[in-house]
């Protein structure tokens, strides 16, 4: 017998049907290889944030706080090296320096290092050093500066100095003395008379009531420029 086709004219949501069964038929099987892969890494992104990542943390804000305690009290030997007890800086550096603990520790390191005048530890832990919080990465550039100037490179502790100054411009005291650190060492040690008179000028018209705007007006004098508008 004959088979009985049908005439009635296609709709368009049939259309659409048959098309989507042709597009699976072809690609269901790598589509749900993907959607696999996908579900597999974010589960696995949640059981190490969740089972790896974030007992990490908890043990390396346990094994820092010894170490800022130090550190608050000026006992710099032991809040970077420990004291046979508790850890210090350099050792939550080197167990958990992924983490936020970590991180900060890597400031205070390399604070310290810049304090007993080592300054290649000192850049090498601050380069390091990364953070959200736009204070405190000021004040590790800033650091970063002092380190390059005590080693003789004015270059970089120049461009230090313009970061701390830029990174945080709220805190006023902090941002116009890097600002006029910056200044100093474009005047004084790399000779760069126009960096420094534009440095000074800043100084005087962005934070005009702080102790270094007043500072930045004598050396503009004694660079001939007295008048900053």
């Amino acid at each position: 017998m004959a088979e009985v086709r049908d005439a009635r004219p296609r709709t368009e949501s049939e259309a659409v049907v048959d098309r989507a069964k042709d597009f699976w038929g072809r690609f269901g099987k790598i589509i749900t290889i993907s959607l696999g892969a996908v579900i597999l890494l974010a589960g696995g992104f949640l059981i190490y944030k969740n089972f790896v990542q974030a007992p990490k943390e908890r043990k390396a804000a346990d094994a820092i706080f010894k170490a800022q305690e130090y550190y608050g009290q000026d006992s710099l030997d032991k809040a970077l090296n420990g004291d046979g007890q508790y850890p210090g800086f350099e050792k939550v550096i080197s167990q958990y320096g992924s983490t936020e603990a970590g991180e900060l520790a890597k400031f205070y390191a390399g604070s310290i290092h810049v304090k007993k005048g080592n300054f290649d530890k000192a850049i090498s832990y601050l380069k390091d050093f990364d953070t959200d919080a736009p204070q405190i990465q000021a004040r590790a550039y800033k650091l970063l500066g002092d380190a390059y100037a005590e080693k003789g490179n004015g270059r970089e502790g120049l461009e230090n100095y313009k970061k701390a100054a830029r990174h945080f411009e709220d805190d006023d005291m902090a941002a116009s003395e890097s600002l006029f650190l910056a200044a100093y060492l474009a005047d004084k040690v790399l000779n760069d008379k126009n960096q420094a008179i534009e440095l000074y000028k800043e100084i005087k018209t962005k934070y005009g009531q702080t102790q270094w705007a007043f500072e930045a007006e004598k050396y503009l004098a004694v660079n001939g420029v007295y008048n900053v508008e």
